[in-house]
């Protein structure tokens, strides 16, 4: 019997290392792509370089500049004002678009989804430069539109109308993706609950309100938890039209775009890393309270 419970040990210690051995690769690349990354942020963040005196540690004196920083503030009063404003649009988009081409009542529902998810596959940049000679008034569709009707179109690259322009520009990008989570979860519903509702006399609003919309509580929050991150996140659209406008978008447009700066133009690369590890928290804080109130309204 005691043989018994020692081979049983071994056999558990084997599976263990087994078990670790075959982890081991995923640990390794995460440790090495996200882990070390954010170490060697928070690292330079703790320290001041400086062309005469070198470097030196600064401790928390970096994060007590970028609370105080009026640049940092501006740029993050944007973003957060983009994520107001841009997200609920674009997921309502999203939801629209989801509905009707699970409702089976849309023709062709197979080309329009492939039509609405086709912009995600176009990369960021080759959006934001096609938009932005679109924008243009001396170029491009508005000033085309322009010439031939012979009427003066507003500025779409002007400083209190380039944010609405940059969300146009997301919104064309990332509705599609956000449809395609939203569609899926509507594919998985049990055929049955829709039978018996129309058994009940149920209408196709009442069966959105009832069915659909519960099954999608899920979804739709992880779509929100997404674009939250990307729309704090936000940087190669206003990176890009920045070239156009230079007058309209600043170095500090975004806290991404304030980073990046401070670090390639401004060789200030332990400030940067300090902004970049503040927006990290409050992304962090921001999606993990949204997810804890979503989760909430769930139960």
């Amino acid at each position: 019997m005691r043989d018994v419970y020692v081979n049983t040990d071994v056999e558990e210690v084997i599976v263990a290392r087994v078990g670790w051995l075959f982890t081991a690769p995923f640990l390794a690349v995460f440790a090495l792509v996200f882990l070390a990354p954010i170490g060697y942020g928070v690292y330079l963040s703790l320290f001041d370089t400086k062309l005469i005196g070198g470097t030196t540690f600064a401790g928390a004196a970096n994060y007590a500049k970028a609370l105080s920083d009026p640049q940092f503030w501006s740029s993050f009063g944007r973003v957060a004002l983009f994520l107001a404003v841009q997200v609920p649009v674009m997921l309502f988009l999203a939801l629209l678009l989801a509905l009707a081409i699970d409702s089976g009542r849309l023709h062709g529902a197979a080309f329009f989804r492939i039509s609405v998810f086709l912009p995600y596959a176009v990369p960021a940049v080759v959006a934001a430069l096609m938009w932005g000679f679109m924008y243009g008034d001396r170029f491009g569709l508005v000033g085309n539109l322009e010439r031939a009707l012979h009427v003066t179109l507003p500025d779409l690259l002007s400083p209190d109308v380039v944010l609405a322009s940059i969300g146009n520009i997301v919104t064309w990008e990332f509705v599609g993706y956000n449809m395609l989570i939203l569609y899926s979860a509507l594919r998985v519903v049990n055929p049955s609950l829709y039978e018996a509702a129309e058994i009940d006399g149920a209408g196709q609003i009442r069966i959105v309100r009832v069915i659909k919309l519960p099954a999608l509580r899920g979804p739709l929050l992880i779509a929100t938890i997404f674009s939250i991150i990307g729309s704090f996140q936000l940087f190669n659209e206003p990176s890009i039209l920045k070239t156009l406008a230079p007058n309209s978008i600043s170095t500090f447009y975004t806290p991404n775009l304030y980073a990046y700066s401070l670090s390639f133009s401004g060789q200030q690369y332990n400030y940067s890393a300090t902004i970049a590890v503040v927006m990290g928290v409050i992304t962090m804080v921001v999606a993990y309270l949204v997810q804890l109130r979503g989760l909430r309204r769930a139960s």
